[in-house]
Order: structure tokens, then sequence, then C-alpha cells
């Protein structure tokens, strides 16, 4: 409860067993009676600096939903520090043997005087789309953040072990991301258990860097809406040497190399999924993972700099 004030009497008992007294009705709200403020009031704080931007501006939308300044900002900053972080919320129940994977990195700024940004590897995971009114959401959706020098691919078998329930020997995933080499390493790690994919935004924004303009951008642009790798190929093939840029050659060339390197990686997953006898009813395109990231810059961001060592981080 956050509005308003109730005014209650208290009985004092003697508990027998510990040999101490007690108020029955402190034990049940979880107050300890060196609390300033009510748990529920504490949670709400926590949950508005998660969601916020900063810890002032949830100071501010508390203040806007209590109606007078309940905690400054600094005191919400404390108790976000207090908060315990749990890192473990393993699924209840699993929807089938295909995992969704999106990979992408973001540079968050560091604590320290000459601290260079650090990438923070993260991937974003669920069983698919299910549809809830007018909107769609995604199945059992969790965030996996790397931590520490390990290899991102066998932490991250790891965790979705604990967290789904993952069985090598059973599970498909599907991988979507751009051309990081962190990324990309996951074909090598996972071999036939996987499809990845290279991320569509990033595939377009990179022709369109080097064929915008170009006679034949527009049937790029069809054959890869189609995920048509062999075509798509063909038209890339077709615009070599014809650029009249350089710079554009070389992107364009490094582009077909990459490409032809990944085989499968620009081809509909569900063609690959449909071929392990996988029914892909329902499925959608891959590539939500630059929204993932820009939900992550807008919270972790905001002229912040963090602590590597904290755990706060990963709580968002």
């Amino acid at each position: 409860m956050l509005f308003g004030e109730v005014t209650f009497r208290r009985n004092y008992y003697y508990d027998r067993q510990a040999g101490a007294y007690t108020f029955l009705l402190d034990a049940e709200l979880g107050f300890d009676g060196a609390q300033s403020i009510r748990p529920c009031l504490e949670e709400t704080a926590v949950e508005l600096a998660v969601e916020c931007s900063s810890y002032r501006k949830a100071a501010r939308t508390l203040e806007a939903i209590v109606g007078y300044a309940v905690l400054s900002h600094e005191a919400i900053r404390q108790l976000v520090l207090a908060a315990p972080v749990s890192l473990h919320h393993p699924v209840s129940q699993r929807h089938g043997q295909v995992l969704l994977v999106e990979a992408d990195g973001l540079f968050i700024s560091r604590q320290g005087k000459g601290k260079r940004a650090k990438e923070q590897k993260i991937l974003a995971v669920h069983e698919g789309w299910r549809r809830n009114g007018s909107q769609l959401e995604l199945v059992n959706r969790r965030h996996y953040l790397h931590e520490g020098p390990g290899d991102v691919w066998e932490g991250f078998e790891a965790w979705l072990m604990k967290e789904y329930a993952y069985d090598p020997c059973r599970d498909l995933l599907v991988i979507n991301g751009d051309a990081a080499s962190w990324i990309t390493a996951c074909r090598e790690y996972f071999g036939k258990r996987a499809c990845f994919q290279l991320d569509r935004f990033h595939v377009a924004r990179e022709l369109r860097q080097c064929l915008s303009g170009h006679p034949r951008w527009r049937e790029v642009r069809k054959k890869l809406a189609k995920q048509d790798e062999e075509g798509l190929l063909v038209e890339l093939n077709s615009a070599v040497g014809t650029l009249g840029d350089e710079a554009k050659e070389e992107q364009l060339a490094e582009m077909i190399r990459r490409i032809e390197s990944m085989p499968g990686c620009i081809r509909d997953y569900r063609e690959w999924l449909s071929a392990q006898g996988v029914e892909t009813a329902g499925m959608r395109p891959m590539g939500h993972a630059e929204s993932v990231m820009s939900r992550f810059a807008y919270r972790v961001k905001s002229r912040r700099s963090w602590n590597p060592s904290s755990t706060v981080l990963r709580s968002f």
C-alpha cells in the first residue's frame, strides 16, 4: 500500500520458544522496527530506479505517485545498492525444443579516471511469440550478460542449462547477430545444433552504405527481403567493379566474403528448422536485437558510469 496513513494498535507478545517479546503484526509485514519507510515503498523505489534513466528521475516519479517527497535520489541509490539481486530465474515450463537468441554488444562507460568504455556482451533468449490481445509478446524471455574473461558461448550454454533446462542433445538454437567475431564464434562452438543468421538490420545498413543509388540497389533490397541468399550473392557480385569508389568496393567485397564464409547466414532460419523436423507455424523473422540494445542503453547509459564489480548493472 502506497497511499494514505493507517493508524492501528499493536499487541506485544512473548514468544516462549524464542524467549523474546515481539509484535506479530511487524513480523507479518516484514517490519524490523528500524525501517523509516514501508517495505512496499522500498520495493517500489527500487523498481523505479531500474525503470527510470536516473535516480533523480526515480525520486521525482515516486514523489508524483505518493504526493510528497518520500525519498531523495541518494536514498534511492542506497536502497538499490543494498537490494538483493536474483540472477537465477529458471523458466517453469518449456514450450518446445527451439531457443531463439539475439546477440549484440553494448559499450558502457566505466567508473574511474581514464578508463575506456567496455563492451557488454548481451544475449536475449526466448522460445517464440504469442499474442496478448492486440500485442505480440515473447515467450519465456530472458537476458544473459556475459562477465569475465571466459568464452562467451561456454558461459552462455551453462546458463541455458540452469535457466531453460537446456539439453545439448535435444534442443536447437537459432542465433541472430552481426558479424562481430565473438558472435560468429557460435557457429564453431555449437556446430550443427545451431543455425546462425546475420542480423538483417546490420546487413541492410551496410549494403545501403555502399549501394544506395546504384542501378542494382532495388534488386539487392528485394533479394535481402526474401532472404534469397544465392540471389543476393549474384546481385552483389554483379555490382563489383561498378561503384566508382575504392572504399565502397572494398566494403562490398568484404560483405561478399563474409556471406560466402557462413553458408545459410542470410536464409530463413525456418527452412533449417523444417529440415530438422520442427513445426515452424507461428514463428516470425528474427531481428529484434537492436530494440533490446536500445532498451538496455536507455536504462544503463544516460551519462552514467558503472563499477565493473557491481551487481546493480546485472539487475537491468
